[in-house]
């Protein structure tokens, strides 16, 4: 199966990303999410903190539920924390929207093949936890019905797996000072 190359199919699945408030997953996502965004004031990248984008993005959305929330994730990051998604399926936010950005490997780790590459399907496992709303792409006609889905959003929460290919994300260097990140991010919701 030939795979999307995640540089080309994030900016078409996101759209205009000033209308989020977005978290972002280490590794992978968080460069995805840099490069795109350059870590706007709405936006907050996760580093060394595998399994927390999940939970932050849970209680963003609950906090904050005139806006839409976006959490950009890797598989491992999303592997690490299933049992986030239980909980928001049950607590059922309908403005947080999840996108599982999956190469199958553990990029933050050395690209190891994660457990996705062994079959574990996340769109399904999210289903089994209760979510309506979930698609998987593979292809950019399914890239294209998910752009729909995250431009009309209105009764989430949604799951998006992203099947990409192995290729590395875009070269970003990202601010690794996490307390000027996390007071830029508040300001921003301060505002």
């Amino acid at each position: 199966m030939n795979l999307l190359d995640r540089k080309k199919a994030i900016p078409i699945l996101l759209g205009d990303t000033d209308r989020f408030l977005i978290i972002s997953g280490l590794a992978g996502p968080a460069k995805d999410i840099g490069f795109l965004t350059k870590e706007s004031s709405n936006t907050f990248l996760f580093g060394g903190a595998m399994g927390g984008a999940l939970p932050t993005s849970l209680g963003l959305a609950l906090a904050r539920p005139k806006d839409t929330i976006l959490c950009v994730s890797g598989d491992g990051d999303v592997l690490m924390s299933m049992g986030s998604l239980a909980t928001i399926a049950t607590m059922k936010p309908k403005n947080l929207i999840i996108i599982c950005v999956d190469n199958s490997l553990y990029l933050e780790t050395g690209g190891q093949k994660s457990h996705t590459g062994l079959g574990v399907d996340l769109d399904v496992v999210s289903q089994g936890c209760g979510f309506l709303k979930t698609k998987t792409i593979t292809n950019e006609d399914e890239l294209l019905q998910g752009a729909r889905l995250v431009n009309n959003n209105f009764n989430g929460p949604t799951f998006i797996l992203l099947k990409v290919n192995q290729l590395k994300p875009p070269q970003y260097s990202r601010n690794w000072n996490a307390s000027q990140a996390k007071i830029k991010f508040r300001q921003n919701l301060l505002k």
